[in-house]
């Protein structure tokens, strides 16, 4: 059983916002176990995990380019904001997602061994130069790349600070034989959506079975706690799973720009629109930081170890 500490149930509750006594209680109930914990909490009612666990910390950008019918996305990150405002760190992120957009890869090696433009050696070499000349370390994290045989990829920036780069970066890939006009004004709002929604998967067949399964054990758990017969309780974690579903999935999701229809109805009317079948092939979200764990710092303590040590 590990040791419920101060900082553990600090960390539960800024993962969940749940009360400190409720997180300490979790805590012991599942003996110590952060993502049991993370899940006794929900099915007690007391976390929106799904929502708040992904508010993690780190630095950098995300950059996007896209050409026509395909499109790239690329995440570099820092040890501090003020490095994102650097135009050094800036055009090196720019630079990268374009690499990658003309490679179509998605492979960091691959990306980091390409030719910089500009004759300075390869992306990693221009980075440890990078790295030499700001004094604080970065790092190319992720990359990925999504093309359509015809139609548009559309890209949109949440939180951008210069074109093609920010905090958010969204691509949207749809296929069509309308027109490309019109289809890359309805793909940038589905991707204006994507930044905004989160969806975890386009549809059903795109969310993880673990995930899915985590979502019934905790769907089963709050509907045998009701007292209802087993056939009610049954009923209870199917309809649960569905609303789940309809939550997460992009196709299911209400579009926030009218609030009213769903992503699916939304492509299926745009065909009249552009004058041909709209088919919603896939998106990529990179949101900065997420999956990162960032260790916060006590700056008043550091700099009394510090004077300390003089």
């Amino acid at each position: 059983m590990a040791e419920i500490t101060a900082s553990l149930v600090k960390e539960l509750r800024e993962k969940t916002g749940a009360g400190m006594m409720d997180c300490k209680k979790a805590l012991n109930e599942t003996g110590g176990d952060l993502e049991a914990a993370v899940d006794w909490l929900r099915t007690k009612g007391l976390a929106a995990a799904a929502k708040k666990a992904g508010r993690v910390a780190a630095e950098g950008l995300i950059g996007i380019a896209v050409a026509g019918t395909k499109g790239a996305v690329v995440e570099v990150n820092s040890e501090t904001d003020f490095v994102a405002k650097n135009e050094i760190f800036q055009n090196f992120v720019r630079a990268v997602t374009e690499i990658a957009l003309e490679k179509g890869t998605s492979d960091i090696a691959e990306i980091a061994n390409a030719a910089y433009p500009g004759g300075a050696g390869t992306v990693a070499e221009q980075l440890t130069q990078n790295i030499a000349n700001i004094g604080e370390n970065q790092s190319l994290r992720r990359a990925g790349t999504i093309e359509v045989s015809q139609g548009v990829v559309s890209g949109y920036v949440h939180g951008a600070i210069a074109p093609g780069i920010g905090k958010i970066g969204v691509l949207v890939a749809l296929e069509s034989a309308g027109d490309a006009e019109k289809l890359e004004a309805l793909g940038k709002q589905i991707a204006m959506h994507v930044a905004a929604a989160s969806p975890l998967a386009l549809d059903e067949t795109g969310i993880d079975p673990e995930t899915l399964e985590r979502e019934r054990a905790i769907a089963a758990e709050k509907a045998a706690a009701s007292g209802k017969p087993a056939e009610i309780v049954g009923k209870m974690v199917e309809g649960a799973l569905r609303k789940f579903k309809e939550e997460v999935c992009l196709v299911n999701q209400v579009f926030v720009i009218d609030g009213k229809t769903k992503i699916s109805d939304v492509i299926a009317q745009a065909a009249k629109d552009v004058g041909a079948p709209v088919v919603l092939k896939g998106y990529l979200r990179f949101q900065l930081g997420e999956g990162i764990e960032k260790q916060a710092s006590d700056f008043a303590a550091e700099v009394a170890a510090a004077a300390g040590s003089n």
